[in-house]
């Protein structure tokens, strides 16, 4: 499944209150831990985050005390001890099979030693397959079956639909628009790669004017400079975008295309805005341009409340009435 599909399957998870073992797969830095912490939020669920490779058996046990000439364990205070929340194991695989060993309890009868889960809380994990290169353990066959497994993939629609949300650079969008196969791209002989998560290490790194390799690697910067390069052959985008660039060309090469189309989405801060922005494209680019504008532009507009506002100024239009139903007949055909 894709980023988005995991996040569906687990908040349907969380919305009918299925407290089942959930181990999430997946390479590293495609946003495993991010789609859970985001869940937290959406639902008012604490995350308390356990990384049973940093704990000995006895951190997660608790502490033998004598008490009344009976032993009992002493359960560690980072366990949650009421409310409701998401207890998440996560990089559960790269733990030595002893700490696994010591979780197998807390996932199959939400205790260990003498420390019990509270009811509202679920109990997911996380960890990275082998051929991830990620030093991982192999997770004992007792363990593993007492889990639901989702094995999750990049995926670059659900990243775009993401960034574009979170304001990534608009350039690095663009990018990985007309290089979507850089979107998460191990590099074994170098320590700086190409993922989700260092992606959006390189915006912030971008909009601070610094260097992108340290995030990406050497390869993927210097891709994404010469890239950079084609902003010089955009047209003018504000113009567009106040409904005045009738006199402005599409350009030709494909990495100024996406440029341009990723930079009037993000940039069409309101209805008006997308809606000459919509315009302008329906004129002088081709449909699948068109269409790479509105399937970002709908859910931007959806977001921001100007969804209504945006179909209103279209019905109203009939040139572009005229080009959707032109597209639909494209499409049928």
């Amino acid at each position: 499944m894709n980023p988005e599909d995991l996040k569906t399957y687990l908040d349907r998870l969380i919305t009918n209150d299925l407290k089942i073992s959930t181990m999430i797969w997946g390479a590293p830095g495609i946003g495993k831990s991010s789609i859970v912490e985001q869940l937290a939020i959406v639902h008012q669920l604490e995350v308390v985050d356990i990384r049973l490779s940093q704990l000995a058996p006895t951190d997660l046990r608790g502490l033998p005390v004598a008490e009344a000439g009976v032993s009992k364990w002493f359960p560690p205070e980072f366990l949650p001890q009421q409310g409701r929340g998401i207890l998440f194991l996560d990089e559960i695989n790269m733990a030595p099979p002893t700490m696994q060993g010591m979780a197998q309890q807390l996932i199959l009868d939400r205790r260990v030693g003498s420390y019990v889960v509270p009811d509202g809380w679920f109990v997911w994990a996380a960890g990275n397959r082998k051929e991830d290169r990620a030093g991982v353990f192999e997770m004992p066959t007792p363990l593993a079956n007492r889990f639901l497994h989702l094995q999750v993939e990049p995926d670059f629609e659900s990243f775009k639909t993401y960034a574009i949300g979170q304001g990534i650079h608009e350039q690095i969008i663009a990018f990985l628009c007309f290089r979507p196969s850089l979107l998460h791209k191990i590099d074994p002989q170098q320590p700086a790669w190409c993922s989700p998560r260092s992606w959006m290490m390189a915006s912030t790194l971008h909009y601070n004017g610094l260097d992108l390799a340290p995030a990406i690697g050497v390869a993927a910067s210097a891709e994404f400079q010469a890239f950079s390069l084609t902003y010089q052959l955009l047209p003018d985008l504000l113009p567009i975008l106040e409904g005045k660039g009738s006199d402005l060309p599409f350009p030709v090469e494909p990495s100024a295309r996406y440029a341009t189309v990723i930079g009037l989405t993000i940039h069409a801060t309101d209805a008006n805005r997308a809606y000459c922005a919509f315009c302008w494209l329906t004129q002088v680019a081709t449909a699948e341009w068109v269409q790479l504008f509105l399937s970002d532009l709908l859910g931007l507009m959806r977001s921001r409340g100007q969804l209504g506002i945006f179909a209103v100024l279209i019905e109203k239009d009939p040139s572009i009435q005229k080009f959707l139903q032109d597209y639909r007949q494209l499409i049928s055909a």
